[in-house]
């Protein structure tokens, strides 16, 4: 089972918590541990001072007789502290609550004099033994009594239960406050990945008619803004994408009706009566125009689908730009005297060529030529200019003729557009070569603009020049 991000994010909060409050439980522990340490062995020391002092009084027989009784009203209300005094010989010579030591410490087993810890009865205690030298006189007999080894003991089963009492307090205190953290970690990132909730949602509710969704990019977090801006803008792009194609198939439509309808209207009236060979084969000849424009048509979306999807063939050879274009002023030089016009071909340099598929290149070059001699009025030139810009050759096609609104340039290139209300009605072609032409150089790592003004319109295109083959080497 795979946890959700805001899950994950509550654990990662619970562990953090966790983690942090188990290192300041452990620190806080040795601390407080450390500082009763201190305070049992301060006591300790303070209780050996008080014994040794009492000791150091012991300088005669009767001294050493009232030794128990001084020691016992010194330790008056110290029902923590236990004292054994034994000879040099081992024997216990005082006792203090005796049963605070082990049967082995009583019995003379010593005790490291930097101190020790051990358990009788379920208690803890904490001790250290010490020798002391009495003060007796040589000839008072009691030789034997002059070297005594002093073991003191505290009961620290307190402090120990205090201590445990306080981890016990700790780990619950913990797990509370993991609890908390992962229940505010959950909080917090449920309400921190709410913009992508509404991403979701918003996602979920997309379709073909609904693409006017928008998410609020200023309630968003700096962390997901950008994420936010992303999805808007996918969905600015869908949208746009989705009313170009609804344009395109309303488009398509309304240019397959006009010659379907003849083709219709024509074959209706041929079948409405008998005719002869002659009216037939008329009636044949003008489908037959109908079909040709039907397969122009749909030949141009084929070849506007394979470049969309880049499956365009693009064979390299060297085109020479001069070259095709005075090929193509000849071609269409009768069009051009029909109408009034010229066209003239300008080269800046000799030997300008680019790279690329030759007939590929003379189709955008003749779309954007043909329809400059179609909007160039009689008696005007229209110009072919050839040159160098960096690492590009560029073409400029002009014609004088009516400016196109500033409007109508930013959707000139696409498929069925056509610049100006009238033209549609003039029947001038189906407005997909332009769209082809930019197809055709954009393969080509291109580029194509245009510009229009009341001296001229004029469509430049920018292509990579052709990089020189290196010299074959000699055989």
């Amino acid at each position: 089972m795979r946890l959700s991000l805001t899950a994950r994010l509550a654990l990662l909060f619970a562990a953090a918590t966790a983690s942090l409050l188990v290192v300041v439980a452990v620190v806080l522990g040795q601390a407080a541990e450390s500082h009763f340490v201190e305070l049992d062995e301060h006591e300790l020391s303070g209780k050996m001072t008080l014994i040794g002092n009492l000791l150091q009084r012991v300088d005669s027989p009767a001294a050493l007789d009232a030794l128990p009784q001084r020691l016992d009203d010194a330790l008056v209300g110290h029902d923590a502290v236990a004292v054994l005094i034994r000879n040099a010989e081992g024997a216990v010579i005082y006792a203090f609550h005796p049963q605070a030591f082990a049967a082995a410490q009583t019995g003379g087993a010593p005790l490291p004099i930097t101190g020790a810890a051990w358990r009788v009865d379920g208690r803890q205690y904490l001790g250290y033994e010490s020798p002391f030298h009495l003060p007796l006189a040589e000839g008072d007999g009691q030789s034997a009594a002059r070297e005594v080894r002093v073991l003191l003991a505290i009961d620290v089963s307190h402090h120990q239960h205090f201590l445990d009492s306080v981890r016990n307090r700790l780990w619950l205190g913990i797990a509370v406050a993991a609890v908390a953290a992962a229940l505010l970690g959950w909080f917090a990132a449920h309400r921190g990945l709410a913009p992508l909730r509404r991403v979701a949602a918003t996602a979920r509710g997309l379709s073909a008619e609904h693409l006017d969704e928008r998410l609020d990019e200023r309630g968003a977090p700096a962390e997901l803004r950008e994420l936010v801006e992303a999805f808007n803008g996918m969905l600015d792009r869908l949208q746009s994408s989705f009313r170009r194609l609804s344009d395109f198939s309303a488009d398509i439509a309304h240019e397959l009706r006009t010659p379907v309808s003849n083709l219709m209207t024509q074959t209706a009236v041929a079948l409405s009566k008998a005719r002869s060979a002659d009216e037939y084969r008329e009636v044949l000849g003008s489908n037959l125009e109908e079909y040709e424009r039907i397969a122009r048509m749909v030949g141009d979306m084929l070849f506007l689908a394979q470049a969309e999807n880049g499956r365009l063939p693009l064979p390299v050879e060297t085109v020479t730009l001069a070259d095709e274009a005075r090929a193509l002023a000849e071609f269409y030089e009768a069009l051009a005297d029909e109408g009034g016009v010229s066209i003239a071909v300008h080269e800046a340099g000799a030997g300008i060529a680019v790279a690329g598929d030759r007939l590929m290149l003379r189709r955008a070059l003749s779309n954007l030529l043909s329809n400059a001699l179609r909007h160039a009025p009689s008696g005007a030139t229209v110009a072919i200019d050839i040159d160098r810009q960096g690492d590009d050759a560029v073409i400029v096609v002009s014609n004088p003729g009516e400016a196109i609104p500033v409007e109508e340039l930013s959707r000139i290139f696409e498929r069925f557009h056509r610049a100006g209300a009238d033209r549609r009605d003039r029947g001038e072609g189906a407005g997909l070569g332009l769209a082809i032409t930019r197809s055709i150089v954009e393969a080509h790592g291109g580029r194509v603009t245009v510009t229009s003004d009341a001296v001229a319109t004029r469509f430049t295109l920018a292509l990579p020049l052709a990089r020189p083959r290196p010299p074959r080497a000699a055989d």
